[in-house]
């Protein structure tokens, strides 16, 4: 794909990070299994990392802020008024973890929880609109919502950033993709996950791209990761969802197009 410039529009899942214990052993985690090389966030990042592939930005990595975080990948959507945007997420049932506040020049961004407790973040670009390189080899190709609270995540989403769905269903499979209000493109789902262990809380999952999935499962696996689903064909490519060593959980895709 070609590297992207422009900021994401509206409600596009622009960004994911991470926040880990052990920030070294992460990057070398992510180094082996992708190729991402980092450079710093800046002085004033607290240690954040922008990963990258060919020189260009896929995700970010950094120390956590709390140690009874959990340690997770944070899925991030555009917004082009991040404070309207938190205005919208309170009207609609969600709340605001942390109320929008500046990034340094890069942006101004917010997390929040939507109205069935999956948190998410809120960005809006600066100078970093966000992933720079997807749908290819180690960048982020999609994003979806694990909930057991289908009908009112769908409710929420669409009041705050317009979406409109298209279904995605069978054999007991319940899944709709959604469409960003400026175009009607389908940039990411929602899953009405029925498996979720009592407890557990609902969940943005990010979906990298990987040429080859089987070798990227056993990568992980030799790196101290593990198979939370085993490598499978699915109707969207051969797909798994692993669970690094710092516990964070995330989907490996063969996308058609990231062939080489």
């Amino acid at each position: 794909m070609p590297v992207r410039i422009e900021k994401w529009p509206e409600g596009t899942p622009t960004w994911a990070d991470l926040g880990v214990t052990d920030l070294d052993a992460a990057k070398a985690f992510y180094t082996e299994l992708f190729g991402w090389e980092y450079s710093s966030g800046g002085g004033d990042s607290g240690g954040y990392l922008l990963a990258h592939l060919g020189g260009k930005s896929v995700t970010g990595l950094g120390p956590k802020q709390n140690a009874e975080m959990p340690t997770v990948w944070t899925t991030y959507f555009g917004s082009d008024d991040v404070d309207a945007t938190a205005v919208k997420v309170a009207a609609a049932g969600g709340s605001l973890v942390a109320p929008p506040f500046d990034v340094m020049d890069s942006g101004r961004m917010s997390i929040a929880a939507d109205s069935v407790g999956a948190v998410f973040g809120i960005w809006q670009a600066g100078t970093h609109i966000g992933a720079e390189r997807v749908n290819e080899h180690g960048a982020l190709c999609w994003n979806e919502l694990h909930t057991r609270d289908y009908g009112p995540a769908r409710e929420f989403y669409a009041r705050v950033f317009g979406f409109s769905y298209k279904d995605i269903d069978g054999d007991g499979f319940v899944y709709s993709t959604f469409k960003r209000f400026s175009d009607g493109e389908e940039v990411g789902g929602i899953h009405h996950d029925t498996q979720l262990p009592e407890g557990a809380p609902n969940y943005w999952l990010a979906w990298f791209a990987s040429d080859d999935v089987d070798a990227t499962a056993a990568k992980a696996r030799e790196l101290g990761g593990t198979l939370v689903i085993p490598v499978m064909d699915s109707p969207f490519g051969r797909m798994t969802i692993l669970r690094a060593p710092q516990g964070e959980t995330f989907g490996v895709i063969h996308l058609p197009d990231t062939q080489g």
